[in-house]
């Protein structure tokens, strides 16, 4: 018998100084390994111990997340991507038409859509930008209304021109409104929110990709959007995502990511990273891993 996983999800809060971070969980469960890696086999994945219980199941599929992250700041409440959403035609069958009680849970925790006054996308794919908006009386607008929507300017203008049928439809229901409603803002890749968090350039997946830095009272942490899909990447740098624009990119990127933050006291906040999802990053060998 399959395992039953849940629908509604405990919320995790970390403190990095004076900030706040908050995971609200969209979905969480297993999938395929080859999903998002072709390497990925049971076989390949089993042989790394420490997946296991957290991020991998007993018969080597891999365990994952769609979440968002909100960090209170400076008086500032910002959430980081915007997972999936609902009512939306997508080609991944779990996703494609949710009805899920994303916001209700969103505001159960502490943030209501109307008290959000910035959302960041780390880069504009579909599972990252889906709560952007929300569909009322037939038509997309945006879910927070008080708020100003971030997207790197390098990422809005690639997609804006590149992109397969279904890219162009996300970005039709997903951002477009959002432009069009005038709450978007275009911003260089290193831009600062507050005093205390910044963003940092970490293209490959994307051309536009950023991580979000925060610094606060001695303390530090990254979110790292999708530059690793799943820890099995600390061990295995060198796996692609088949999401991946640029795939040589990234592993540059990736690796330069492990190298930086390796055995250093940085909480690493995984953006697909299943719970507990919050981690150092540890030498192990010649590579890896990521120590939850």
């Amino acid at each position: 018998m399959a395992t039953p996983y849940p629908t509604t999800y405990p919320v995790s809060r970390w403190k990095i100084g004076a900030v706040t971070v908050s995971r609200v969980v969209e979905i969480e469960g297993p999938s395929p390994g080859t999903f998002l890696f072709a390497e990925a086999t049971p076989e390949r994945l089993l042989q790394h111990a420490w997946l296991r219980p957290h991020f991998l199941t007993a018969d080597g599929r891999t365990l994952g997340s769609i979440h968002c992250f909100v960090v209170q700041s400076g008086g500032r409440t910002i959430v980081v991507d915007t997972c999936v959403g609902n009512d939306k035609p997508r080609e991944v069958k779990t996703w494609h038409l949710r009805q899920g009680r994303f916001l209700e849970d969103l505001a159960e925790a502490g943030f209501a859509r109307e008290q959000v006054d910035t959302v960041l996308c780390t880069h504009l794919h579909v599972d990252h930008v889906g709560w952007n908006t929300m569909l009322k009386d037939g038509k997309w607008v945006p879910t927070f209304p008080n708020a100003r929507y971030l997207f790197a300017r390098r990422e809005w203008e690639h997609w804006s021109r590149e992109g397969d049928a279904g890219a162009r439809a996300v970005q039709a229901d997903s951002v477009r409104p959002v432009l069009d409603a005038g709450l978007a803002e275009l911003v260089e890749m290193d831009h600062r929110l507050t005093p205390e968090v910044f963003l940092e350039p970490t293209p490959g997946h994307t051309p536009g990709h950023v991580s979000v830095r925060i610094v606060s009272g001695g303390e530090e942490a990254v979110i790292t959007g999708d530059l690793m899909h799943h820890p099995v990447q600390c061990a295995e740098p060198a796996w692609a995502s088949r999401f991946d624009v640029d795939p040589e990119a990234a592993r540059r990127t990736r690796r330069a990511f492990l190298e930086r933050y390796a055995g250093r006291p940085v909480l690493v906040l995984g953006t697909h990273f299943a719970t507990p999802t919050g981690g150092r990053i540890v030498r192990e060998g010649g590579a890896w891993r990521f120590a939850a």
